[in-house]
């Protein structure tokens, strides 16, 4: 199954090539604009205007809440039913200290609100979280790829592993374009179209 798409792609492989493309390409201009510096750290309506930047000349769904239940493997992210409830309780979230503000990233993981796009716009999200609160971000290219779908994988039920790894490769160098563009890279999503696609669930 591929993503209805404005680009009119049929062929999954070539939509998430041209995605990581643009996506890549918008994160750029992102981050040189100073759009973040604009944003509410830690709240979801950052997090949708991020999504938006970055999907809007892909997806017509870009900055709003999935309509539809997904899996991946095993995992269930939130229902649609109760999403939009749950993304109320994150933006409550306290976000004083790196404990803190890992765990709120990994209950908007868990959330995931978004069809598609939701592991590169939610790791701009947490640096820039990262970047108000502590003065620092996620140096990505310390963190090996498999480590971390795996301990993100594991986070709702034990968070251990992923605040180490994030811990560790924290670095005052929060202006940084290239340790920013990093996080954009796609093979450290794991809610590709491959994955997805014979796991989608009815919205019932």
């Amino acid at each position: 199954m591929v993503l209805e798409n404005k680009l009119g792609i049929t062929n999954s492989a070539d939509l998430a090539k041209e995605e990581e493309r643009i996506s890549k390409t918008k994160a750029v201009k992102l981050f040189e604009s100073g759009y973040l510096d604009n944003l509410e750290a830690g709240k979801f309506e950052s997090l949708s205007e991020i999504h938006k930047y970055l999907f809007d000349d892909i997806y017509s769904f870009a900055g709003e809440i999935r309509t539809v239940n997904i899996a991946k493997g095993g995992f269930r992210f939130a229902p649609v039913i109760y999403l939009k409830s749950a993304l109320e309780y994150i933006d409550c979230m306290p976000q004083s200290n790196f404990d803190e503000i890992i765990e709120k990233y990994i209950e908007m993981n868990v959330a995931h609100p978004f069809r598609e796009g939701n592991g590169r716009s939610t790791r701009i999200w947490l640096d820039l979280i990262l970047k108000k609160e502590i003065k620092k971000v996620v140096d990505w290219s310390k963190i090996d790829k498999e480590d971390y779908l795996l301990a993100m994988e594991r986070s709702p039920i034990r968070d251990v592993e992923i605040k180490t790894l994030l811990q560790n490769a924290l670095t005052l160098d929060v202006n940084n374009r290239e340790v920013y563009m990093k996080g954009i890279d796609a093979s450290y999503n794991y809610e590709g179209y491959n994955s997805f696609k014979s796991s989608d669930l009815s919205n019932k």
